[in-house]
């Protein structure tokens, strides 16, 4: 973990900034608060047609660039139960694309885009490497060590900007540490992901040496779970991971890990940090942090909408949906459904628990939940502990959260009583 500690603040704003050229298409620059729309069109109706951005006023580069397929019917869906009866029926809305494009190109290699038994197989190969009962694993192996790391660079200056010195760090580190990569490396991957598309170029070039180490001497590692596990086909036969399966693996982890992890941390600081009532209520008691970590997920989630394919023709919320639609599920709008929580607007860590759509939902529900819980939980409570007094630093540009179809926040500014 020594790699930590030189890591440069400049360096990390420049891979992670959502106000940059690299988030520019994927809808950084719209600063609007989209939830007075999403409730104007679930209240209107649980479907409508058209993409949700365009929808609640956003026509930016990420409208064409970022949403494939626009020669398609496209429809986007506002409401709790409506999404739930898309992510539950896998018989008529699929994960693989149903039209030429990038995300067809990796549906055979990229787990995001199995369906059905396929997906099923896979997904259990590493399912027990991310289960609840194995989050200690994670946290003793690489989230408390980086996290902690990541404090001693900032402790003694008395104030920091948190998304970029702080939570952007964590998740890349995590993941790229349970690959065997180091600091140096890890950016590599981040940069090559966020500039010119080579990702898979520069995975490859850096994860195939351990990989095939892995394969002659096993250790207490992620690389180590996929070189040892076997799939079983349809005929039975069983057989062990290609090389091009395992990287497919880990570009999945990597892109879900480091790409949201960061942004909903930051989002959870901040929901505490502008309401103090609640962070001196978790502050005096740690109980309370968990479920400020899950009302996070449902009040204003990083990723607030999905994508489905309907294979079929069907009716959804009372619109005929023909056959080969892209469907929009927006989880961002449902989780502030009326019909299922009261003052959804409010951020309140002590209403009654439910199920919420922070994570996604049916079978392709974020495999790294739990990985990403651990790592918010215990840099948060690290937070708390190490710098006394933390509180928003009202000297600073007043932090923004911003983007269409990745939201962050644009900072995180905090001050605290140096010792």
């Amino acid at each position: 973990m020594s790699e930590t500690v030189t890591l440069d603040p400049q360096r990390i704003r420049e891979l992670f900034d959502l106000r940059s050229d690299v988030y520019a298409t994927r809808g950084g620059s719209f600063e609007k608060d989209p939830y007075p729309d999403f409730h104007r069109l679930r209240e209107t109706g649980p479907v409508h047609p058209g993409i949700v951005g365009p929808l609640v006023g956003y026509h930016g580069a990420a409208f064409f660039q970022g949403l494939p397929y626009p020669e398609l019917p496209h429809f986007s869906v506002f409401d709790y139960a409506t999404c739930q009866e898309v992510l539950r029926d896998g018989d008529t809305f699929v994960s693989k694309p149903t039209a030429p494009g990038p995300e067809l190109d990796m549906s055979d290699s990229v787990m995001l885009y199995f369906d059905g038994d396929r997906h099923r197989r896979y997904r259990a190969l590493v399912q027990g490497s991310f289960v609840p009962k194995r989050g200690a694993w994670w946290t003793e192996r690489w989230i408390h060590a980086t996290v902690h790391a990541l404090i001693n660079t900032f402790e003694r200056n008395g104030r920091a900007d948190l998304n970029v010195e702080f939570c952007a760090a964590i998740p890349l580190l995590t993941i790229c540490g349970s690959f065997g990569v180091g600091a140096a490396d890890a950016l590599r991957i981040r940069e090559a992901a966020t500039s010119d598309g080579r990702d898979r170029a520069v995975l490859a070039e850096i994860l195939l040496p351990i990989i095939r180490a892995r394969r002659l001497e096993p250790r207490d590692d992620i690389i180590s779970v996929l070189v040892q596990a076997e799939v079983t086909g349809e005929d039975g036969t069983r057989e062990a991971l290609s090389d091009t399966d395992i990287l497919g693996f880990a570009l999945l982890l990597l892109a879900a890990g480091s790409g949201t992890t960061w942004k909903q941390m930051g989002i959870t600081l901040l929901a505490l940090l502008t309401h103090p009532r609640w962070l001196e209520a978790v502050r005096a008691d740690r109980a309370l942090l968990r479920p400020a970590i899950e009302e996070s997920l449902r009040w204003l989630p990083t990723d607030p909408m999905f994508a489905r394919y309907a294979i079929r023709d069907t009716v959804l919320g009372g619109v005929e949906i023909p056959a080969r639609s892209v469907v929009h599920l927006c989880f961002a709008a449902a989780n502030r459904d009326p019909a299922r929580w009261e003052r959804p607007d409010e951020f309140d860590p002590t209403r009654p628990p439910g199920a919420h759509l922070g994570f996604g939902g049916g079978p392709h529900i974020c495999l790294g939940m739990h990985v990403a819980r651990a790592e918010i939980h215990t840099a948060l409570d690290a937070l708390l502990d190490r710098l006394p007094g933390l509180r928003l630093d009202t000297d600073a540009e007043a932090p923004r959260i911003v983007g269409m179809y990745e939201r962050g926040p644009t900072s995180v500014p905090v001050v605290w009583d140096a010792r």
